[in-house]
């Protein structure tokens, strides 16, 4: 059976050491050379770049997130033995794990390592679909000859080198579609690697539950369970056409993935359908000049993203969400895309006028959603604020400003609220 040792990356036939140094941590299938398409996630993360940083962390629990009344970001795996998990409120987690040590996310580091990271996989294949900061999907088909080595040796190389030159672990799920290669991937966390080839594909699915899909949120798991489907073999006794008539366009999804079948593509140039950021409070607050505040520096952070990104957007959302967790939710269309952080601020801000609850909130946040490229933005103005235009000269030249000399070179008044 063919076999890989991912210390030294050497093939050989399966074995419990590897021949050439010794050593245990070896990946044997009979289709490993054969699968080109991969899943890489990064081993908590955030968490594990704190640790980088800060050697003081590295035998301690991790908890990256806000204050009190904020959620995990992520939690590096002492915490997450504790039970905590990323999403999770954070009072929680410290009931969960209170030895941890809560750290505050920065950003702007997680991004410059991402960074890294993709530019490693490019070199390994220009089909690379990132999905976030810390994972990708990677279609290695063809590059076999160019490397001189079958995918699986390069993966298993990527995995070294991050390690090596970056201090960042991940795991590899390696298989013949995304969906079996995302599933594989979290099979071994951390460090893990992992293959599911064709020839086993129903076997091993047949008793997995169907909470292994990825995008299967909790209101179609619930809805699948009150269809009596909790495992994919459940799902294989039904018909497609019933699949679709009870579950839509996702039934049809379904169907497929039952058995193991996804034809969807890796795609290097998946667009992103939208950009938001969010905030929560450490005390509930109904302070309208507190949230102002707020609303300015989530548009200044979504603009600054769409800007990033070279796109622009013509639908505005606010999110609220109250005290007892119900969220409220408000959007509007504009004339034309914009991704000007002055305009998406003051369309957020109607929205927050027009509300007809009044608080306190948790959370606030915006977003910016039917995304286009960037030249489209902007093109005709506010024909009923006639200042629209100068002000957004004025962001332009204060985005000039700031690169040249740093994000505090200026700052709106505001944004200190």
């Amino acid at each position: 059976m063919p076999a890989l040792c991912r210390d030294c990356l050497t093939t050989f036939d399966a074995g419990r050491r590897c021949p050439a140094c010794g050593r245990p941590r070896i990946v044997a299938h009979p289709e490993l050379f054969e699968l080109s398409i991969a899943h890489m996630d990064c081993d908590a993360f955030y968490a594990s770049v704190e640790k980088r940083d800060n050697p003081v962390l590295r035998d301690k629990p991790v908890i990256v997130g806000g204050g009190r009344r904020g959620v995990v970001s992520t939690a590096c795996y002492i915490a997450r033995i504790r039970g905590v998990r990323s999403a999770m409120p954070m009072f929680k987690a410290l009931a969960l794990c209170p030895e941890a040590v809560v750290v505050k996310g920065r950003m702007d580091v997680y991004a410059a390592v991402s960074r890294q990271i993709r530019a490693m996989m490019d070199d390994l294949t220009p089909v690379v679909e990132p999905l976030s900061l810390d994972e990708a999907f990677l279609d290695l088909t063809g590059t076999a000859r160019l490397h001189k080595a079958p995918p699986a040796v390069m993966l298993a190389r990527l995995l070294k080198r991050m390690e090596d030159e970056l201090g960042i672990t991940g795991s590899i799920g390696l298989s013949h579609n995304k969906f079996l290669a995302k599933v594989a991937s979290d099979l071994e966390k951390p460090r893990g690697f992992s293959v599911i080839g064709r020839a086993e594909t129903a076997a091993f699915l047949k008793d997995r539950p169907v909470r292994l899909i990825w995008g299967v949120g909790q209101q179609t798991q619930d809805a699948l369970d009150r269809a009596g489907i909790r495992t994919f073999a459940d799902l294989l006794r039904w018909e497609k056409p019933d699949l679709e008539a009870r579950f839509g366009a996702m039934g049809e999804r379904l169907w497929h993935l039952a058995r193991g079948q996804d034809h969807r593509r890796v795609s290097a140039h998946a667009p992103v359908k939208s950009i938001s950021n969010e905030t929560t409070f450490d005390e509930d607050t109904a302070d309208p000049d507190v949230l102002d505040g707020h609303i300015w520096r989530l548009a200044e952070h979504v603009a600054d993203r769409a800007k990033a990104k070279g796109v622009a957007g013509r639908v505005v959302t606010l999110k609220l969400k109250r005290a007892n967790h119900t969220i409220l939710t408000r959007r509007t269309s504009l004339p034309d895309p914009t991704q000007i952080a002055d305009r998406l601020y003051r369309t957020a801000r109607a929205l927050f006028d027009q509300r007809a609850d009044t608080g306190p909130y948790r959370l606030i946040g915006v977003g910016l959603s039917e995304l286009c490229p960037e030249a489209q933005a902007d093109i005709s103005g506010d024909l009923l604020d006639p200042q629209a235009v100068r002000r957004a000269g004025a962001e332009r030249a204060a985005d000039a400003i700031r690169a040249r000399f740093g994000s505090d070179a200026i700052v709106k008044g505001r944004s200190l609220r």
